[in-house]
């Protein structure tokens, strides 16, 4: 099977969310305050933010949509996700970090509890916009998730430096992008 087209595996996904949290205490915890709030510009997101969306969406994403699934009651549209929950946020960076470990923690032992099968990764849900979606896509989508705010603090953080790397800037796709 080529690498980039994977089915969703439950114990592959839980491997890769339980890390999210230490990695994103080992690269932010201590760190000067201008790496961690510089952001894109107007309405973009820094790493703090970041952290915020994330506590967010294991607060009100990713289990209770899982669970609203599972249910398989008749209503199954989820409930719209608030986005910019976390900019009304009032904690500090390391209690956000601390909040979001808590909370993966917690929800990763959720969804290694359920011990869901390949029929209850068929059922389906009704996502506000997108329509049907499938307990496997919601789930693939939460560790795709992860990695794509990641790929976003890196980028943030990178182009702190865009000017000031100088003519290496050709070969650092993290200042260009």
């Amino acid at each position: 099977m080529p690498p980039f087209d994977a089915p969703f595996d439950v114990a592959e996904g839980a491997a890769l969310l339980e890390r999210t949290p230490a990695v994103l205490s080992a690269w932010l915890a201590g760190l000067p305050e201008p790496w961690v709030r510089a952001n894109e510009g107007a309405e973009t997101w820094s790493a703090f933010d970041v952290v915020g969306h994330l506590i967010d969406g294991e607060e009100t994403d990713w289990i209770p949509r899982a669970q609203i699934i599972l249910a398989q009651q008749a209503a199954r549209r989820f409930v719209p996700f608030d986005r910019f929950r976390h900019l009304r946020d009032p904690r500090d960076l390391d209690a956000r970090l601390a909040r979001f470990r808590d909370l993966r923690a917690e929800n990763v032992a959720t969804l290694r509890g359920w011990k869901l099968t390949p029929a209850q990764l068929e059922l389906a849900g009704e996502h506000p916009e997108l329509g049907p979606v499938t307990l496997a896509q919601l789930l693939a989508t939460w560790v795709a998730h992860d990695l794509d705010h990641l790929m976003q603090i890196a980028r943030v953080m990178g182009k702190r430096y865009a000017a000031a790397v100088g003519p290496w800037t050709a070969y650092l796709r993290v200042v260009r992008s």
